[in-house]
């Protein structure tokens, strides 16, 4: 029985791709692609964006009073007490302490202590150390080691009150008298 041969399947090139056989894909640079698929992409995005507009016409777009949606407290609420941790060292025992100051009596920016009772992180170790001069630096020296830590910087070259005194909140503060009387703990200070 004679056979006829099969028709040669077409093949289908992706629309991306010139025609084989054209050479083209190969003699462009990286460069003349990149463009290439850049301008196709903003004819995409251009397309789509017209698409969204005609889509979202029929849709109110009555302009939004922050005010209505934004509120504020008025006065920022006092931090809750920490129950002060107890620790075995001079030094940590302080900035515990003085952790447990400032979350109870509040944290004030530009003062050591303000009209309030609220205390920067400094006002808190000098008050927590008694007049001890020589805690009250061991406890300064390790609140410094830790803001060098956190903010990446030389710990001789950190001022703890232009620390104190850039902070919007106590948060921060206080967490880092905590991590500084972690600090003192673990090196037996």
């Amino acid at each position: 029985m004679p056979t006829t041969p099969a028709p040669a399947p077409h093949a289908l090139a992706p629309a991306d791709q010139p025609p084989a056989g054209t050479g083209t894909g190969a003699a462009l640079s990286l460069d003349a692609r990149l463009a290439a698929i850049d301008a196709a992409m903003t004819v995409r995005l251009e397309e789509a964006a017209v698409a969204h507009e005609v889509r979202t016409a029929h849709l109110s777009t009555d302009p939004v009073d922050l005010a209505d949606v934004i509120t504020v407290p008025e006065a920022l609420p006092r931090l809750p007490a920490l129950a002060p941790h107890t620790y075995a060292t001079p030094a940590a025992a302080v900035l515990a302490r003085a952790q447990h100051h400032m979350g109870t009596r509040g944290w004030c920016a530009g003062a050591l202590t303000d009209a309030d009772g609220a205390t920067c992180m400094m006002g808190a170790i000098r008050a927590q150390a008694g007049g001890d001069r020589g805690l009250e630096a061991d406890a300064l020296a390790l609140l410094r080691d830790v803001i060098g830590r956190r903010f990446a910087a030389d710990p001789d070259d950190i001022s703890v009150p232009d620390v104190n005194d850039h902070q919007r909140d106590g948060r921060l503060p206080v967490r880092m008298l905590g991590e500084a009387a972690g600090l003192a703990d673990a090196r037996g200070l």
